[in-house]
């Protein structure tokens, strides 16, 4: 640690207080993707209280910045929505709202970077450019609330030279972050398939078309792509999470079945591809039985890149202000993130904040229990700062 990192850390805790009560209010306080009403109107009252301008966009979102000296400019960004699940934790700052709730941390994210603004609009005379904050909706919702915010100009006038964001981990302990240069997240399709037949008796089915026989062989037959027809070095995952046929019943034959999956990969060439061998496969095999199927793709997000230098310059920063032993390395994941819009635009790096810790960290991430060790909010304000100075120093 040095006198700079002794400094940006000395100003963290001095916010921590007013960080925490963010962190807090937000968490007690949670609202759907792009229905960010509240939650923006108080980013934007705090922002007002620091003297940080900024301007709405993407209907519940909000572009800041932290204007220095001339220089580049450097994007940290933040996600803001809430997920649809009844918290079960009994903490003073429980979900106030039924059926809602921060299972998925963006109320950490959005208070780091209010944190992250308190620390940098302090330290303006330090900047040798400019610190642009995107406070984001609609993560977990397609199509996204990047490419709301892109749309609305978030990544222009001037283009930012680079971009940070970060997501809770609850495998890592509070204190500590991860890593990962080059691809790191997997892209994510949402798959609806109905498969159709003619109803019947259960004792009689040579008179009706079992769409539920038809939905075996298909289900077997795309699971084949990923097995036989995807290169065994290249991740895929094809699941469907969702079966429901309608009418049928114990000695009833239905007319159709309804599915919901979702496919993710690793490599925007081959998910094209999948995304026609699946139509393909599905309507060839239906049909062949006698029925009939109809394959809706929802495009989601891309995959997510971590420019290599960007992220390993981060990683050795990150050592610098935290330790040798609080910076680690991560594997690939095959879960999505929106963030990956913006790494297809600019050098880009999407890293991990540990949040595990005694009395809360423990829970994954959209479960009811999940919550956090509170004291990463200082780890997540002051490395989010701290890479930005660096930057524009």
């Amino acid at each position: 640690m040095n006198e700079r990192s002794t400094r940006v850390r000395a100003l963290a805790e001095e916010a921590a207080e007013a960080t925490l009560a963010d962190r807090r209010h937000l968490h007690a306080n949670p609202e759907l993707s792009f229905e960010e009403h509240d939650t923006v109107a108080y980013v934007a009252a705090r922002l007002d209280e620091m003297g940080v301008p900024h301007r709405r966009v993407a209907g519940t979102g909000l572009i800041a910045e932290v204007q220095g000296g001339a220089g580049p400019t450097v994007a940290l960004r933040a996600d803001m929505d809430a997920l649809p699940i009844q918290e079960a934790n009994t903490v003073p700052y429980r979900s106030r709202k039924e059926g809602v709730m921060h299972a998925c941390g963006h109320d950490v994210h959005t208070a780091s970077l209010l944190g992250a603004a308190r620390i940098l609009q302090q330290s303006r005379k330090d900047l040798r450019g400019t610190a642009r904050l995107l406070f984001q909706p609609g993560e977990e919702k397609l199509p996204g609330g990047a490419t709301l915010m892109i749309r609305d100009g978030a990544l222009e006038d001037p283009v930012p030279s680079a971009i940070f964001g970060q997501h809770v981990h609850p495998p890592l302990a509070a204190g500590s972050v991860g890593f990962r240069p080059g691809i790191y997240m997997a892209s994510t399709d949402e798959l609806y398939l109905t498969v159709r037949g003619r109803g019947g008796h259960g004792a009689m089915p040579h008179q009706a078309v079992d769409p539920i026989v038809i939905t075996a062989q298909v289900i077997t037959a795309l699971q084949q792509l990923v097995s036989r027809e995807t290169d065994p070095t290249l991740p895929v995952v094809l699941t469907f999470g969702r079966i429901a046929s309608e009418g049928g019943a114990t000695n009833v034959i239905p007319n159709t079945v309804r599915l919901e999956g979702t496919l993710r990969t690793l490599d925007e060439t081959w998910r094209k591809e999948l995304h026609l061998r699946l139509r393909r496969t599905a309507e060839g095999i239906a049909a062949a039985l006698g029925g009939s199927a109809e394959l809706e793709i929802g495009h989601g997000y891309p995959f997510l890149k971590n420019d290599e230098a960007l992220t390993r310059w981060a990683r050795d920063e990150a050592r610098i202000l935290l330790g040798e032993d609080r910076v680690v390395d991560l594997p690939i994941r095959m879960t999505g993130e929106d963030f990956a819009f913006y790494s297809h635009h600019l050098p880009a790096c999407f890293y991990r904040l540990g949040v595990r810790g005694a009395p809360h960290g423990g829970s994954p991430v959209h479960t009811d229990t999940f919550d956090v060790d509170e004291s990463c909010l200082l780890t997540g304000s002051t490395l989010m700062a701290w890479l930005t100075l660096r930057r524009l120093s």
